[in-house]
């Protein structure tokens, strides 16, 4: 059998230089998956999924826009730009049968993804993420973070970041998962912070894409996740016909690093089905 390896490319879209993981099927290919990470991380948190995907199925993790090794380009961030930006790298890796899986700000980009192309992808997989756009309170939070950013920069930012992402257990029991975490948001320039804050705070409410959505459905959340509540996630599952939802126990806001066994099970059980 052929060793899969995962490799490191890159590709010029418009403006930018997207840099991405690629592991190719080394079986009939069967299907694809794009992982996009949250903010402010990059593609190195889909290390452990992209070595668990079965031999038939082609896994690619992206490097957002601004992002790890991605350019920044024009500089003016918005969920509809990092959505448009996959559009055109699916077009131009010519990528069939896609499945998209994104967490946190990952799945506002997989929800406008669905909304601008949904011909272009045959599966979801939504992790701590949510259909909602930001209220004036959450806008405000975001302009707070700004101001904070800017006058101290990234390191205190970075500390208090921790503290709400990981669940405590993680935190004592898998310190190599919270330093990957902490490099990659050191790994980001102030510019590229703000300017993904403020694209965060202006992006659009997805609540109606939910019941249009005809494609398989996987929701996965932290059970201890003190970013995005369990609410709006029931009401996806609500929305979205067809949908599976299920909670990763003792897991904070990023389940797929602090238990990627549980996450990797869930997620290639849920790619076999379809």
């Amino acid at each position: 059998m052929a060793e899969r390896i995962i490799r490191t490319n890159k590709i010029r879209i418009g403006d930018i230089s997207i840099s991405y993981y690629i592991k190719k099927a080394t079986e009939q290919d069967e299907k694809t998956v794009i992982f996009l990470h949250g903010f402010p991380f990059n593609k190195n948190m889909w290390k452990d999924q992209l070595e668990s995907l079965e031999d038939n199925i082609t896994g690619i993790a992206v490097d957002i826009r601004g992002h790890g090794l991605t350019t920044s380009g024009h500089g003016f961030f918005s969920i509809d730009v990092f959505a448009k930006d996959l559009k055109v790298f699916i077009e131009k890796l010519d990528l069939h049968n896609v499945t998209l899986c994104g967490i946190s700000m990952g799945g506002y980009i997989v929800l406008r993804a669905y909304e601008l192309f949904p011909e272009k992808i045959t599966g979801l997989i939504l992790c701590d993420t949510h259909h909602l756009a930001d209220d004036n309170i959450g806008k405000q939070k975001r302009f707070d973070t700004i101001q904070s950013v800017l006058q101290h920069g990234r390191r205190p930012f970075a500390i208090g970041f921790i503290d709400n992402l990981f669940a405590r257990d993680s935190i004592e029991n898998h310190p190599e998962a919270v330093e990957m975490i902490k490099s990659s948001i050191r790994r980001n320039t102030v510019n590229n912070i703000c300017a993904t804050l403020l694209a965060l705070a202006a992006r659009t409410d997805t609540s109606e894409v939910l019941k249009k959505i005809t494609v398989p459905t996987l929701l996965l959340r932290g059970s201890l996740d003190k970013i995005t509540p369990r609410e709006p996630m029931e009401k996806m599952h609500e929305k979205i016909e067809g949908s599976q939802f299920t909670e990763l126990e003792n897991c904070g806001h990023l389940p797929n690093v602090e238990d990627p066994l549980a996450f990797n099970q869930q997620m290639n059980a849920f790619l076999l089905e379809y």
